[in-house]
């Protein structure tokens, strides 16, 4: 396709404001010039040669050859000038379109959309194409941007938003085309050299770092971080549409894997994509299907040597994998909300199992971050309490620190509730790092669990047990009992009962039962008593609000 000189750059103005020839008219003059003489000169030395070949013409004058070598020179001349001046008039354009959204007083409002985004994204990787290059896609979105809003409000969600345009126009390149394609998500695209992916990902760290600076939300510093995931095109990627569909897997994946970093797409991601989908799909079919069963680990109490209860720990019943551990669908639960309609059903398995139990024995059950950002969690857990005739005191639940960073407010109003029924409530995994006596002050808990990591190491290690002594005697200064996760043996549970520990979990005691072989060990053990008649009359609990539950 030809290149066409647009008016502007054959003609200038002068002050009078009166066309007047430029530069690039000049060029195009010599051009035409050269072209003209090139025809001439040309067509008297081939007939001069031709004569010579066919004998008897005399031999071209060495004045038309050198004259003709120069009218060459002048035009390949010409032309490299030409090509110079437009690409600094296309970069000096770039960097007026740049300078013009850093000045924009709302730069939310100069970003492309997502309709206008995709067909110059598509423009751009057929010119990247023509010229054996390639386009570069960042797809960025801001990491927990909806707690932002459920905090300090809306007003607060758009300066973080525009915080974030602003950033992505300071710190993409002169010529990218930057999109807001909703919500908190952006897209920029760029071009590249295929061979030059550290130029990318050098962008991407800046862009990180960029976005992660502190922002003023009416006197309320928020500090907050995004994932970013990045695309190249060519035989993988052909099309725009193929393009942002590679980033957002790769977004995806540098999201599972922590936030607040940049990924970049690879096939493998796909394959993994596919394969956690499939297994989405049997999760969702599973839960109500009665698949997800409750296995019990013993919990030990180590000064009487009794057992005084269990942990109820998920598995899946696969019709065709086998019998699968938490570990290998939990967080997919997590991460697809799919957790909650599991942890109900598990719990009322778990209640409904137990009610026969020796009433020494309490029942423990985990409650997820999703589940705490949940107002109603307290009285669908009491709903199920009464609906299955398992006593409120004989059950624990344990939430995890990181779990309360989301609504620490709406976690004590759960935890509130739970207790004013006699629900029991301990703090997980302690000591792996997120642990704070800001949050043991703020929440009434009644135990402290050791995370199993700590415990694990303290055969080999000095510093594990050192700090698993500093929790027990931070337990004992604070009267919340302790307990160990993760016992493996006996001489880790000689350490610990001399450290003071009250109870104790984990391998040393048995694997995780089902629910027939706890009800034959502790048939053996005489500690099952006669179940309540099913159609015993129940009274549903209040909660703290005085709010009557619903059967």
């Amino acid at each position: 396709m030809r290149s066409r000189l647009p008016l502007g750059t054959i003609f200038g103005t002068d002050r009078s404001g009166r066309l007047r020839p430029s530069s690039d008219a000049l060029l195009l003059g010599i051009g035409i010039a050269s072209l003209l003489l090139l025809v001439g000169i040309g067509s008297t030395l081939l007939a001069s040669t031709l004569g010579v070949w066919l004998g008897g013409g005399p031999p071209p004058q060495r004045l038309l050859v050198v004259a003709l070598l120069l009218n060459l020179a002048l035009m390949l001349l010409g032309w490299n000038r030409h090509q110079a001046q437009r690409a600094a008039a296309q970069a000096q354009e770039a960097a007026e379109e740049h300078a013009r959204a850093l000045a924009a007083p709302d730069p939310l409002a100069i970003l492309l959309n997502r309709k206008d985004f995709a067909s110059e994204g598509a423009a751009m990787i057929e010119r990247a194409g023509r010229a054996r290059g390639a386009v570069a896609l960042l797809l960025v979105d801001l990491d927990h941007f909806k707690a932002i809003n459920d905090m300090h409000g809306q007003p607060a969600g758009d300066v973080v938003l525009r915080h974030a345009a602003t950033a992505l126009i300071e710190t993409m390149p002169p010529g990218s085309r930057i999109a807001r394609m909703g919500g908190d998500s952006f897209a920029c695209a760029l071009s590249i050299a295929p061979a030059q992916p550290a130029q990318v990902q050098r962008l991407a760290e800046r862009l990180l770092a960029r976005l992660s600076q502190p922002v003023d939300v009416g006197g309320v510093r928020c500090q907050v971080t995004a994932s970013v995931g990045v695309a190249c095109s060519g035989a993988d990627c052909p099309s725009i549409k193929a393009l942002m569909r590679a980033a957002d897997i790769a977004l995806y994946t540098a999201k599972r894997n922590g936030r607040d970093r940049f990924a970049w797409f690879d096939r493998s991601m796909e394959r993994e994509l596919h394969s956690r989908n499939d297994l989405e799909e049997a999760l969702r079919i599973a839960i109500p299907q009665g698949q997800i069963l409750p296995f019990f680990e013993q919990q030990m109490d180590l000064v009487t040597g009794d057992l005084d209860g269990f942990e109820v720990l998920p598995r899946w019943q696969h019709p065709a994998r086998g019998l699968l551990e938490g570990e290998s669908f939990l967080p997919l639960a997590e991460d697809t909300g799919l957790v909650a309609d599991l942890s109900l059903s598990l719990m009322r398995q778990a209640f409904d199992a137990a009610r026969d139990w020796d009433p020494s024995l309490c029942l423990t059950v985990n409650l997820s971050r999703c589940q705490l950002r949940d107002a109603w969690l307290a009285q669908k857990i009491l709903k199920l309490l009464t609906e299955t005739g398992f006593p409120a005191h004989r059950l624990q639940v344990e939430i995890t620190e990181s779990a309360l960073f989301d609504n620490l407010p709406l976690a004590q109003s759960i935890i509130g509730s739970l207790k004013n029924q006699g629900v029991r409530v301990a703090l997980d995994d302690f000591g792996t790092g997120y642990s704070s006596l800001a949050h043991l002050r703020a929440l009434p808990l009644d135990r402290i669990k050791i995370d199993a990591s700590l415990v694990q190491s303290m055969a080999d290690s000095a510093d594990a047990t050192a700090i698993v002594n500093a929790i027990a005697r931070l337990g004992e200064s604070l009267n919340l009992p302790v307990t160990a996760q993760g016992v493996p043996n006996d001489a880790v549970e000689t350490r610990l009962r001399g450290i003071g520990c009250a109870k104790a979990q984990g391998l040393r005691y048995g694997p995780p039962l089902s629910t027939a072989g706890v009800r034959r060990m502790l048939a053996e053990r005489r500690q099952l008593v006669a179940r309540p008649a099913p159609d015993a009359p129940v009274q549903l609990p209040l909660d703290v609000t005085n709010q009557r539950l619903v059967g």
